[in-house]
């Protein structure tokens, strides 16, 4: 069993952000890379699709400011023989919650785009064998080198010019060199442990999720899936309140391993302070990963990960306790899915459009699918969730896990949060309670649904084989199609 990392980012081991709108009247696409130390630098591609425009900016706005306690905004850069493309580098100084506001001035006036990101610390750099032999090298000449001069000064600097240390100057001279030895000693032994310390101190600082555990117990003949969180921090108030993201306070992932046969997404409710329950449909027996998916009311998003056995529910209701519960089983299911195509529960047929493209790691992709009737004809797609379409994305090892949507991997809570805040509210009860008034909220529906067809942009972070979900609703009903993809590496893109 391949274990999984549960992270405090966004989604597991997909760090990037993309986010697909718009800025005003402008169409952009915004990548924005973290620098997963803090301080760091985050790396901000900004494509404008439909217009030539005069200057475009970034501006870095931690969760607890305004745009008016925020550094001024940077003037991106234009790309060199890329029509429209612009690039900047923005310094993220502390852990937490931030938005990334894209400005755009052009023919049709200033917009501006906001893009939620977490700002974390994720990693750890070490030195590199070389560079530590030198540094090791220089601190022993300096060493040496110290003592050397403190030998030299002890010895020769009380004596006439011209004449030699008799043995009452040498002895002093060997106290004195090794006082000052001991000395250099003690002061490399206090700057290791406080080095140490603060190294310590960086390691318990590096991102990691908030206690949380998944479980199974049955209600009569109802099999319920339970979220409980378990985080002193949580019961410590020290995180903000959850808010619903399309509507609901939690999206949980279930997916059989190794195969990814089986999938569920669901969407529990919340039991009391820290625990959500949903029941659980009629899944195969075997080991599944878990992922949660969770939204603060600073902006703040994170994802859980667990693994959970999940027995024989062959005798048990299979009844939905929400109706945009959905899932996908293995009798519709090939050991490899469809890398093109896939039957759906209603007799209609989801097509993967640009399935033929490369993938490759670290390049931006846009994955179109459509759904078509049996005999070739569109179909009209309901909103789902506030959106033409969900996906989730998952590298078979289990390292890699997303959730994204049309609009890029962003959370539309999170982004919601930091616009309530720019329009001067910063109150966390009336963000909490506006974001629960007004949890679903179709205007980000990037069409009418009226062609079947949806898209994700994603840019992939390894190489490797993936699985694809695309989760749609049609006439009330909850359609999941399944495709594979192969992602190649980066090198690939030079052959």
């Amino acid at each position: 069993m391949v274990v999984i990392l549960a992270v405090t980012s966004a989604h597991v081991g997909s760090p990037d952000v993309y986010f697909k709108g718009k800025a005003g009247a402008y169409d952009v696409n915004v990548i924005v890379r973290p620098p997963g130390v803090v301080p760091g630098l985050a790396d901000i591609t900004v494509q404008v699709t439909d217009e030539v425009v005069r200057r475009v900016t970034v501006q870095p706005v931690f969760w607890q400011t305004s745009t008016a306690g925020a550094p001024r905004p940077d003037v991106a850069v234009p790309v060199k023989g890329e029509t429209g493309l612009y690039s900047a580098q923005l310094w993220l100084m502390r852990s937490g919650a931030y938005s990334v506001y894209v400005s755009v001035e052009g023919p049709a006036g200033v917009g501006t785009a906001i893009v939620p990101l977490n700002s974390l610390a994720t990693r750890r750099f070490t030195m590199e064998l070389p560079t530590g032999g030198l540094l090791a090298g220089l601190g022993l000449f300096l060493f040496f080198g110290l003592l050397s001069i403190v030998s030299a000064a002890t010895r020769d600097a009380s004596l006439e010019p011209g004449a030699h240390a008799d043995p009452r100057h040498k002895w002093r001279t060997r106290f004195v060199t090794g006082g000052a030895a001991v000395i250099l000693l003690l002061a490399i032994t206090g700057g290791k442990n406080w080095w140490d310390n603060e190294d310590a101190a960086y390691r318990r600082s590096l991102a990691g999720p908030l206690t949380a555990r998944a479980s199974i117990r049955m209600d009569g003949s109802r099999p319920v899936l339970r979220f409980s969180l378990e985080d002193s921090a949580w019961f410590g108030g020290r995180t903000t309140p959850l808010i619903p993201d399309h509507g609901k306070m939690i999206h949980l992932f279930a997916v059989r391993a190794p195969a990814l046969d089986a999938f569920a997404h669901l969407h529990p409710i919340r039991v009391d302070s820290a625990n959500f329950e949903a029941t659980l449909p009629r899944l195969p027996a075997g080991e599944y990963r878990v992922y949660a998916d969770l939204v603060h009311a600073s902006g703040f998003s994170r994802t859980n990960a667990d693994t959970i056995d999940i027995p024989d529910l062959l005798s048990s209701s299979s009844a939905s306790s929400d109706a945009d519960d959905g899932w996908r089983i293995p009798a519709n299911v090939p050991e490899a899915a469809p890398a093109t195509q896939s039957a759906l529960a209603d007799g209609s047929v989801m097509r993967w459009e640009n399935a033929g493209t490369q993938l490759l790691a670290g390049k931006p992709s846009v994955l179109r699918f459509a759904v078509r009737t049996a005999q070739g004809g569109p179909v009209e797609l309901q909103p789902y969730m506030s959106m033409p379409g969900h996906a989730a994305i998952t590298r078979f090892d289990g390292s890699v896990f997303v959730h994204p949507h049309p609009m890029g991997t962003i959370s539309m809570a999170s982004q919601r949060s930091f616009r309530q805040r720019a329009s001067g509210d910063t109150s966390l009860e009336s963000i909490t309670a506006a974001l629960s008034r007004d949890s679903e909220d179709t205007s980000h529906m990037l069409h009418d649904g009226t062609t079947g067809e949806v898209s994700f942009p994603y840019v992939f972070p390894q190489p490797g084989k993936y699985r694809i979900w695309v989760q749609v609703k049609r006439d009330g009903q909850i359609l999941t199609g399944v495709f594979d993809a192969n992602v190649g590496g980066r090198e690939q893109s030079t052959r």
